[in-house]
């Protein structure tokens, strides 16, 4: 699909009001769209009163990456929507903050072919971001919700696929 450059990508994101007044930067899109790392600066106007990042940036530096790299590999023809979300605290996040996004190809081959197949696919996606120590200071959970522009609701096609993570034991 590639209507951007992927520098071009960074860019305009980067100045997006709500990553630029969070501190947000994409730091990195792979030119294929399977990897990116997003960081969180700290500064005065992005920390807590108790001197440590603000839950709402933390999530901020979450919210739109999946969706953007799935459209990018869906193109068109699919709706890319945040379902649903829920952010765990681990500890205080201080400094600079990292969360990495991937994206296998065999993932996306499924995500496609369920939404292909079915009336909606909502596939399910764990984030973690870390401090400089590279020790867990949240998990993000996100529920995306896709389909195909075109896919009429149908009673046959009702249920959805939701894809869960693999079991973390």
């Amino acid at each position: 699909m590639g209507l951007l450059k992927q520098s071009t990508l960074l860019k305009l994101y980067s100045l997006w009001p709500p990553f630029l007044g969070a501190g947000v930067r994409i730091k990195e899109i792979t030119d294929d769209f399977n990897h990116a790392a997003v960081t969180l600066s700290e500064h005065f106007w992005n920390r807590n009163p108790m001197g440590t990042h603000f839950g709402g940036s933390i999530y901020s530096m979450t919210d739109p990456i999946y969706l953007l790299m799935l459209r990018h590999h869906l193109g068109p023809d699919y709706i890319t929507w945040d379902k649903a979300a829920e952010i765990r605290f681990k500890k205080p996040g201080r400094g600079v903050l990292t969360a990495e996004f991937n994206l296998s190809d065999a993932q996306i081959a499924d995500i496609r072919h369920q939404a292909d197949t079915q009336y909606k696919v909502e596939p399910f996606f764990r984030v973690e971001v870390k401090d400089e120590s590279g020790d867990v200071v949240a998990e993000v959970d996100k529920l995306c919700y896709i389909r195909r522009k075109d896919k009429k609701h149908d009673s046959d096609l009702k249920k959805s696929n939701v894809l869960t993570p693999p079991s973390l034991d």
